[in-house]
């Protein structure tokens, strides 16, 4: 009976673009040459096609938080600062819709102190983490059937420790739909 006063809201950004696409790479010269023979356009759209483009992100309520002071996954498989950003484009009455989610890295793990990049710790051990991590990925799997996983995490530094009890809950987790990549973006500066 209170549905009438609930407001949906989502903590995120929408914009919406119209674009128009002029393919055409050649000149007016080119065009009335006598080697060119003219074409006629069948559609409006051929000649100047146009695309309706939408970018939608919505931030989870659960495990909101400061950057340094929210990190992992919590008891329940929820991820600090996850995010999910939906890109649809809309061309000639078919729409295309690409998602693509981010978050902590799914482990139990912290970064204590108020100075600029904190070490981070590992909070809880592999076999505490296993059942939280199952849980965030079934999630996943349940709302998006595959997903690559990139993990962003610096491989050589500081941030090993984390990437490495990524990679071995995937390991453990061991299920066909997930692929995981390994991006270091330390080896590409």
């Amino acid at each position: 009976e209170v549905d009438f006063w609930i407001i949906p809201i989502i903590q995120g950004f929408v914009q919406i673009e119209e674009l128009v696409v002029n393919y055409s790479e050649s000149s007016d010269d080119d065009k009335s040459s006598p080697e060119t023979p003219p074409q006629e356009s069948t559609c409006i759209y051929d000649i100047h096609p146009t695309f309706l483009v939408a970018l939608i992100s919505r931030r989870s309520r659960h495990r909101a938080g400061m950057r340094y002071k929210r990190r992992g996954v919590d008891k329940n498989g929820n991820v600090a600062n996850y995010v999910e950003t939906e890109q649809l484009i809309h061309v000639h009455n078919h729409t295309l819709s690409f998602i693509q989610t981010r978050g902590s890295v799914p482990v139990f793990w912290s970064q204590v102190g108020y100075r600029y990049n904190p070490r981070p710790r590992l909070d809880k051990s592999e076999n505490e983490t296993v059942p939280c991590f199952r849980a965030h990925f079934e999630e996943q799997l349940k709302n998006y059937k595959k997903q690559v996983i990139i993990n962003l995490v610096d491989q050589t530094g500081r941030e090993k420790i984390i990437g490495d009890a990524y990679l071995k809950q995937v390991l453990l987790y061991n299920n066909a739909n997930l692929t995981y990549v390994s991006f270091d973006f330390h080896e590409h500066w």
